[in-house]
C-alpha cells in the first residue's frame, strides 16, 4: 500500500500532465481573459518606465497583486477556513515558485522593456509554451505529439525570426531579447510546479501567498533607486492596475486555468498575448 509520500508525489506529478479533453466554455472564457490582461502588461510596464525605475515598478506590481488577493480571500464574511497550510513537504515548491514565477521574471521584463519595446517584448513572450512542454518532457516524460508538438516548433520557429532582427540591432536590444527570454524559461518551469499546487491548495491561497513572497524577494531592488522616480498621476495608476489586474487577479485566473486543463495546454494562452500586446503597442 503506498504511503502518502509517495501518493503525494504522484499527485505532483500527475499535476503537470496536460488534460487532453476539449476546452469547455469556462476554459475558453479563462483563456481569452488572461490573454488581453496579460497582453495588456507589457504597455502598462511601458507606461510606468516614463516615470519609475525598473526595480520599483516590479515591487509595487507585486505589492499591489498580493494585496488584492489577500483582500479577495479576507473579505468580510469569507470563510477563512478554506485557506489551507502548506503542507511541510510544499514549502521548498511554494518557495521556489514564488521566486521563478513572480520575482524573477517580473524584475526581468521591465529591464528588457529598456532595450526593447512592448510589441517585441510580447511577442518574445509566446516562447512560454516552448519551454513549458520542454521541462515537462524532461523531468516528467510527457513528449508533445501531433498537432502539440506542430505548434511547439511553429512557435519556435517564431521566437526566432523575433530575436535575430533585434540582435543584429546591437548589444542593448540583444540584452533586452535575452532577459525576456530567461524570463520564459522561468515561466516554463513555474508552470510545471503550479498545477499540483494549485489543485492541492486552491488557486486564490497559493497565488497570495507566492506573490506576499515575492514582495520580499524584491524590496531591495525595488527601494534601490527609488529616488529616481518621479511620481506622475498616469504611470503611477498604470502600475497599479498592472499590479491589481494584470498579477493579482490575472495569477489567479492562471492558477485555476492550469489547473483545469494542465501546464502545457494553459501556456498555449501565450501564443494569443503576443496579439493583444503587438496591438496595443502598435496603436
Amino acid at each position: 500500500m503506498s504511503t502518502t509520500g509517495e501518493r503525494d508525489e504522484k499527485l505532483f506529478q500527475a499535476g503537470t500532465a496536460a488534460n487532453d479533453g476539449a476546452f469547455t466554455p469556462g476554459d475558453w472564457s479563462l483563456f481569452v481573459s488572461i490573454a488581453v490582461i496579460w497582453g495588456s502588461s507589457f504597455l502598462l510596464i511601458d507606461i510606468g518606465l516614463d516615470a519609475f525605475p525598473a526595480g520599483f515598478i516590479t515591487l509595487l506590481r507585486i505589492a499591489s497583486g498580493a494585496a488584492a488577493l489577500w483582500c479577495l480571500l479576507l473579505r468580510p464574511g469569507a470563510d477563512r477556513s478554506t485557506i489551507p497550510a502548506i503542507r511541510r513537504e510544499d514549502r521548498r515548491r511554494v518557495l521556489l515558485l514564488s521566486v521563478i514565477w513572480v520575482a524573477l521574471p517580473f524584475t526581468f521584463f521591465p529591464l528588457a522593456q529598456n532595450h526593447i519595446n512592448s510589441s517585441v517584448t510580447g511577442l518574445l513572450n509566446g516562447a512560454t509554451p516552448i519551454f513549458a512542454a520542454a521541462v515537462a518532457a524532461l523531468l516528467f516524460r510527457q513528449w508533445p505529439r501531433g498537432p502539440l508538438a506542430v505548434g511547439i516548433a511553429v512557435g519556435f520557429a517564431g521566437i526566432v525570426c523575433i530575436s535575430v532582427p533585434s540582435i543584429d540591432d546591437g548589444s542593448s536590444q540583444a540584452l533586452g531579447v535575452a532577459l525576456v527570454l530567461a524570463a520564459t524559461v522561468c515561466y516554463g518551469f513555474a508552470l510545471n510546479l503550479a498545477g499540483p499546487l494549485q489543485q492541492r491548495y486552491g488557486s486564490l491561497p497559493l497565488m497570495a501567498r507566492v506573490l506576499a513572497l515575492a514582495t520580499l524577494w524584491t524590496i531591495p531592488f525595488g527601494l534601490w533607486d527609488i529616488g529616481d522616480a518621479s511620481w506622475e498621476f498616469g504611470p503611477l495608476l498604470a502600475v497599479l492596475v498592472l499590479g491589481v489586474v494584470g498579477t493579482g487577479i490575472a495569477f489567479a485566473l492562471m492558477g485555476s486555468l492550469v489547473g483545469r486543463v494542465g501546464s502545457t495546454r494553459a501556456s498555449f494562452i501565450t501564443y494569443l498575448i503576443p496579439v493583444v500586446s503587438l496591438t496595443l503597442g502598435v496603436t
